[in-house]
């Protein structure tokens, strides 16, 4: 007979069922997991050899857990995936309001239930998924909030006076019994709620309005909070910080291709755009890499972070400007192109906070250059570098394409609304791409060919060997005299 079948504590008895603290729970279903060769975390990468080995290590000493680092980096989440450490079912007596165990009940009406029923009492079975509670931290949460109060229409009810414990009614802590609870941006909890939680950690027993309690909670608490010196809002006190038993820094991604595979974990992307449009390898790094020159900017606060959502979403609008496009040319697929990064300029702007200079300069302007700087890093993976200085009479990589420029009257337009015959016609108008291309990425894939020419005459551009500028709804590109002459008219 399966456990869940059983309705009463006699039966849970005979039964020979093993009651287990919350912790021991966590601590042996990893044991099991680990030696079964399992993915403890799953969905969470960049985190196998840093983050991810020292949650084990509190898991597997029984600590309470502070998950500290800047937004986006995965904090809630690891604290979710916990709850597939749990039993799937554990018993409760029936009816309690902060489940208690029947083999150790801690509430005044578990105690009576089972006083007076005895084997008879009534049990439920509480699953894993039921066992997660989570509070954000805010500035007006109360203790009331947390760990309870007295509650006069209960008192009512009953006609019981103030003096009894049973007007009291729990907050979210007591009701999370045998439960993980996460407290998010724990500096943001005033210092004297966060005084409230001391007890709870150290000694098991909770004060609500005069009434002393004694109920050792068995709970798992898990913390998070961005760096303090970051969060002017408040802080972790002292005391409460000595309390927890491991505190963990967590970190953004390391490469491009740890942010690529989050990104496409995390995009949920509609069919349609995964089927009509074509994302080459190269537009996937560059949308990667402007997290990371935004991470490295002089222009925005570091201290703040820059959130991984900000590659999630801009992949997003990045799919969205090439469906835009694809909806009003009628065609029935596309490629990404590099002018559709105009169009995560929006997820940009919203997910960077910029210091002084950075304001000074305009959060557009600011999300335009991190695209650039991306652009200039990758460019110069790809690609021969761009001397500043050049020897006169001697060749370089670009001479057959800057001649190209300088011998054609008007460059050559690309509209952001161009179809891809259109668009493809005027990049091989200019002949010394290909052959250039040819000579330097001879690997590439035919359908990736387009996007590396735009990208090529993109990083030409900002090494000062040609001139780009927004023309209408397009880019225009010409050579740097052309360009002065524009300039000065």
């Amino acid at each position: 007979m399966e456990y869940t079948e059983i309705t009463t504590f006699g039966a849970l008895k005979n039964a020979n069922y093993t009651s287990r603290h919350i912790k021991e729970e966590l601590r042996q279903n990893l044991i099991a997991k680990i030696k079964k060769g399992e993915t403890v975390f799953e969905g969470v990468h960049g985190y196998e050899d840093t983050v991810i080995p020292e949650l084990e290590r509190a898991i597997l000493s029984k600590h309470n857990i502070n998950l500290l680092g800047l937004r986006g980096q995965a904090k809630t989440r690891l604290a979710r995936l916990m709850v597939n450490l749990l039993d799937e079912y554990i018993p409760v007596v029936a009816g309690s309001e902060i489940n208690d165990d029947p083999f150790e009940p801690i509430s005044r009406y578990a105690i009576e239930q089972l006083e007076q029923l005895g084997d008879a009492t009534p049990i439920t079975w509480l699953h894993r998924s039921e066992r997660f509670a989570e509070k954000l931290a805010t500035p007006n949460v109360t203790v009331a909030d947390l760990i309870g109060d007295v509650d006069p229409i209960k008192a009512a009810n009953l006609k019981l006076n103030y003096a009894d414990d049973r007007v009291i009614h729990f907050g979210m802590i007591p009701r999370a019994n045998r439960c993980i609870f996460v407290i998010n941006e724990l500096p943001d909890l005033q210092a004297r709620i966060q005084v409230a939680l001391f007890n709870i950690l150290q000694e098991g027993d909770i004060q609500i309005r005069g009434f002393k309690l004694r109920l050792p909670l068995d709970i798992q608490f898990i913390f998070t909070a961005n760096p303090e010196d970051y969060t002017n809002r408040g802080s972790i006190v002292t005391p409460l910080k000595d309390r927890i038993g491991s505190q963990i820094l967590t970190h953004y991604p390391t490469s491009v291709a740890i942010a690529k595979r989050i990104t496409d974990q995390e995009a949920g992307l509609e069919s349609a755009q995964k089927e009509q449009i074509y994302v080459p390898e190269l537009a996937r790094d560059l949308l990667e890499q402007i997290s990371f020159e935004a991470r490295e900017s002089d222009f925005i606060d570091a201290k703040s972070g820059v959130s991984t959502r900000m590659g999630i979403t801009a992949f997003q609008n990045l799919l969205s400007a090439a469906e835009l496009r694809l909806l009003r040319t009628g065609d029935q697929s596309t490629t990404v192109r590099l002018s559709d990064f105009m169009g995560i300029i929006p997820a940009i702007t919203g997910k960077v906070e910029l210091v002084y200079e950075g304001e000074q300069e305009g959060a557009a302007t600011v999300a335009i250059q991190l695209i650039e700087s991306a652009v200039k890093t990758l460019f110069n993976t790809l690609f021969p570098k761009v001397e500043k200085l050049e020897r006169e009479n001697q060749r370089y990589p670009y001479d057959e394409i800057v001649r190209w420029f300088s011998e054609s009257d008007d460059g050559i337009h690309l509209s952001d609304e161009a179809n891809d015959a259109d668009y493809q016609a005027q990049l091989e108008l200019v002949q010394p791409l290909q052959q250039l291309l040819t000579q330097y990425q001879p690997d590439t894939k035919p359908e990736d060919i387009y996007f590396l020419s735009e990208f090529l005459l993109w990083g030409l551009t900002l090494n000062n060997k040609l001139s780009k500028y927004r023309s209408g709804n397009g880019s225009q590109f010409e050579d740097n005299f052309h360009g002065y002459l524009r300039d000065k008219i």
